[in-house]
C-alpha cells in the first residue's frame, strides 16, 4: 500500500464473509465460522459489522469489526486487522467508526472483552477511553484464560 492510502469503513456484506474468515483464522484461535457471520448479517437484527477498504480497492478487506446493539448498550463482539496490515492505526479507525455507529443507533455506553493476555489491545481499548471493570473467568475456554471485562460511557 502506497504511504498516501487513504483507508475507507463500509458495512460488511455477504461477499467479504470469505476475507473476513481468513482474517478470523489468522487471528483467533477459535475463529467465527462463515455461517456465524452470515447469520450475524442475515438474521440477527441487533448486529452491526463493518469493514476497513481502502478508497482504491474497496473490495478488498484489511481488518473487520462488529457489534451488536441492545436498548441502549453496544457490545463489541470481535475486531480484527489482518496480519500484514497492522500497526496502521487501522484499529483504531474500526474502534472509532463502531463507536460513531453506536452513538447514531442510541447507545449509551460501550462494552468488550479481551485476553488479560493481549496488551496490546487493552492499551487500544484504554486510549478510546473504556475502563477495565472485571473479569470473565476461563472466558477463552481453549487457552483456559480469562478476559478483561471493559467499559466505555458515552455521556
Amino acid at each position: 500500500m502506497a504511504l498516501n492510502t487513504k483507508y475507507l469503513l463500509r458495512p460488511m456484506e455477504e461477499k467479504d464473509i470469505p476475507q473476513v474468515v481468513e482474517i478470523e483464522k489468522q487471528s483467533f484461535s477459535c475463529p467465527w465460522s462463515p455461517y456465524a457471520f452470515k447469520c450475524e448479517l442475515a438474521d440477527n437484527e441487533f448486529a452491526y459489522y463493518l469493514v476497513v477498504t481502502t478508497e482504491d480497492n474497496q473490495e478488498l478487506v484489511l481488518g473487520y469489526g462488529g457489534m451488536w446493539l441492545i436498548i441502549d448498550e453496544s457490545h463489541i463482539t470481535n475486531i480484527a486487522i489482518a496480519p500484514e496490515h497492522r500497526g496502521k492505526k487501522l484499529g483504531e479507525l474500526l474502534m472509532g467508526g463502531l463507536e460513531a455507529l453506536a452513538l447514531q443507533k442510541g447507545a449509551l455506553r460501550m462494552t468488550l472483552e479481551v485476553r488479560v493476555s493481549n496488551e496490546k489491545a487493552q492499551t487500544l481499548y484504554k486510549r478510546r477511553g473504556f475502563v477495565p471493570s472485571g473479569i470473565r473467568p476461563n472466558y477463552y475456554a481453549l487457552e483456559n484464560e480469562d478476559a478483561l471485562i471493559m467499559w466505555k460511557e458515552f455521556f
